[in-house]
């Protein structure tokens, strides 16, 4: 409930207005989340490519090398156009750099590429107005526009915050009239992580704030008849980002704006595993709320890596129709949609505790190993568990599974104490042995004279459970039991929520697994795909574990456990790692972003729980420093800034230095341990 406690403090609000209108526009909003249907947006012409809901969902990514360098910004354009990429983002972070924009275009041009160019505006509204005359889009942030940051608390009267916004308005409007003029277009694009003393001054670190932010510049191009405009609300926490969307999709409603288009991108997401899975949380969940008309996919990577990652989310979309794959519709207890979650702010489904699952336990990993027989000790190695012959004795890892699905084999071994077993009911209740769990269907549990006295998981398909008032109301009774919830459904995700409806609607409080079961997937398409999945339910706060089936081609089980782990850990739910929170690098990069993510990783990777956010400039870094607990910030050539949350401990550390002291940071502040030998 953090973001909801922030929201209720905001100047002028009190605490029964602030809830009943942010169950109101819930209420409203909550409809696309069981019936896909993408937003309606106006077109927005960014060169010959056109982004808006009657286009596809545009692909896009940002050169890394330095804009100055004008033929290694060619060459990088080009091998990301050549993946698939429909627009080119290269930072300006001076006139300098803008002027050399003109530079790249010419070069591309010339090689006969014609893909779009934005040129990415940080502090420099000179390098803007410049910028905007040469390439197709200017992206600016209005976090820092026309405003320092300098974590400032003010205490503004309603007179002196309007001056403010005069005073932006004179700041901004320049750029706006050479947009206008020269038909370029914009993206007014917040960041969580550069919100302005002003908008956190008056309404807090929150998606309400965010929304704000942009709004305040959208009010001034529209009043000056400017519509060339897309707008994104980026935060590396996905609850954060999916509720700032979500907030902004109806604010621009009710305020009467135009409709327009949105930009969907995690910030530094990270890299590999991490960042596919945290981007997937991220902007797989409102691309099925049916949000989003362009995407960039923020990878520690080489920025061409980062195509085929959107494409697969943007592909996965293609047949997306509630016609094709229909869902029960939901009215709830009036003819109104009203909801019962709220997309707005996070808010865990209320659920009774069994054994460790619901209530307040964290949501558990279950490992599915029905499909294979003769199970030893050393299969138990991928999720997490390790047999030491020598001592007799087992160990795990920070992402050792919780349970184990045997279906119907029996285990020949005595398993570790990390690790429970379940099996299927028709094995269980020949020897009901009392260290092991029974899974039933629901037709073996209605018919089950024998049942275990602690907990009892129940298989349930969504599409059987929604509607289903016997079933509904014969749940409702049972006290110690888990549903293990999955669907048949190719568009398996708002089945299972519409599901989930259904047991909130009740007062249904039993714990909630999710599973997830997928056949003939490649390993890059399983983790994109069940993050989606699970993780669009897991930031509204529906679910008490997760379990990943795989069928066809065989996904290892180890990746489907870092799948599930991370996944919980990307959705803000379980953290049973150290998080990195590491920008995707640009042009702004002070030191090789990639050499050194992989040098910080190698030596904390070990510290679970701890986010330490890796940055490449002070454009962001200082911001999202308040998400994480140590940073890690380029100020200058091979020179690095260590931060404390918010607040700057060390300046100008040497980069060949920076790692050690870093080090020394954290134990300082009592969050140093050793690694475990191996």
């Amino acid at each position: 409930m953090r973001l909801f406690v922030n929201l209720v403090l905001i100047k002028g609000m009190s605490t029964d207005s602030s809830i009943s209108k942010l169950i109101s526009d819930g209420n409203k909003y909550a409809a696309s989340l069981v019936a896909y249907q993408r937003r309606t947006t106006i077109p927005v012409e960014v060169g010959h490519v056109f982004i808006g809901s009657d286009f596809p969902i545009r692909i896009q990514s940002m050169t890394t090398v330095d804009t100055m360098d004008t033929q290694g910004s060619i060459d990088q354009s080009i091998r990301m156009i050549d993946a698939g990429c429909e627009i080119v983002r290269i930072t300006a972070p001076s006139v300098k750099e803008a002027q050399n924009l003109e530079n790249i275009r010419k070069g591309l041009r010339t090689r006969g590429y014609q893909t779009p160019l934005v040129a990415d505006i940080h502090f420099t509204p000179n390098a803007a107005e410049l910028a905007a005359r040469i390439v197709e889009k200017v992206r600016i942030n209005p976090g820092n526009y026309a405003d320092k940051k300098r974590f400032e608390v003010i205490d503004y009267t309603d007179a002196s915050y309007q001056s403010e916004l005069e005073r932006i308005r004179d700041k901004f409007l320049p750029l706006v009239k050479i947009c206008k003029e020269y038909g370029t277009a914009m993206r007014i694009g917040t960041n969580h992580g550069s919100l302005s003393d002003r908008i956190l001054s008056r309404y807090g670190d929150t998606p309400l704030g965010m929304v704000e932010s942009a709004l305040e510049f959208l009010r001034i191009c529209e009043d000056e008849n400017y519509y060339n405009i897309v707008l994104s609300m980026k935060s590396s926490n996905t609850q954060v980002m999916v509720e700032a969307y979500r907030l902004l999709s109806k604010k621009l409603e009710e305020g009467e704006f135009k409709a327009y288009p949105l930009h969907l991108g995690v910030t530094e997401a990270g890299e590999g595993e991490d960042g596919r899975i945290k981007s997937a949380v991220g902007i797989g969940t409102l691309l099925e709320d049916g949000l989003g008309d362009t995407i960039r996919v923020s990878l520690t990577e080489d920025p061409e890596l980062e195509i085929p990652v959107a494409q697969e989310m943007v592909r996965r979309l293609q047949n997306r129709s509630s016609k094709s794959y229909p869902i029960l519709p939901w009215k709830g207890k009036t003819d109104s949609f009203d909801s019962p979650i709220h997309p707005f702010y996070y808010e865990r489904r209320h659920s009774n505790e069994v054994l460790n699952f619901g209530g307040k336990q964290v949501p558990r990993v279950i490992a599915d190993f029905s499909s294979v027989s003769d199970l030893s000790m050393d299969d138990l190695k991928s999720i997490g568990h390790f047999y030491l012959p020598e001592p007799d004795k087992w160990a795990m890892n920070d992402l050792g599974a919780d349970y184990i699905f045997t279906g119907d084999q029996n285990i020949p071994f005595m398993l570790p104490n990390g690790l429970r077993q379940i099996q299927s009911s028709s094995v269980w209740l020949t020897h009901q042995i009392n260290t092991i769990y029974p899974q039933f269907t629901w037709d073996e549990w209605c018919g089950s004279t024998s049942k275990h006295p602690n907990i009892n998981f129940i298989k349930i398909n969504a599409a059987s459970l929604i509607g289903d008032v016997n079933m509904l109301d014969n749940l409702k009774i049972e006290k110690q039991i888990v549903i293990i919830l999955h669907s048949s459904n190719e568009h398996k995700m708002p089945e299972i929520r519409r599901a989930f409806f259904d047991l909130i609607h009740h007062s249904i409080l039993s714990p909630v697994i999710i599973q997830l079961d997928y056949k003939d997937v490649s390993d890059e398409q399983l983790q994109i795909y069940s993050p989606t999945d699970a993780g669009a339910l897991l930031v509204d706060g529906l679910g008490d574990g997760i379990m990943i089936s795989t069928s066809g081609l065989k996904n290892s089980f180890a990746l489907r456990n870092s799948t599930s782990f991370g996944t919980l850990q990307a959705s803000r739910v379980r953290i049973s790692k150290t998080e990195y929170i590491s920008c995707p690098s640009c042009g702004r990069t002070l030191f090789d972003l990639q050499e050194t993510t992989a040098k910080i990783r190698q030596v904390t990777d070990h510290l679970k729980g701890i986010k330490i956010g890796i940055m490449g400039c002070i454009v962001n870094g200082p911001g999202e420093m308040a998400d994480a607990d140590y940073g890690y910030v380029g100020t200058g050539k091979d020179k690095i800034a260590l931060y404390k949350g918010q607040n700057v401990i060390k300046k100008s550390v040497p980069a060949h230095l920076a790692v050690d002291e870093l080090i020394q940071l954290i134990k300082d502040h009592g969050d140093w341990k050793d690694a475990p030998e191996n």
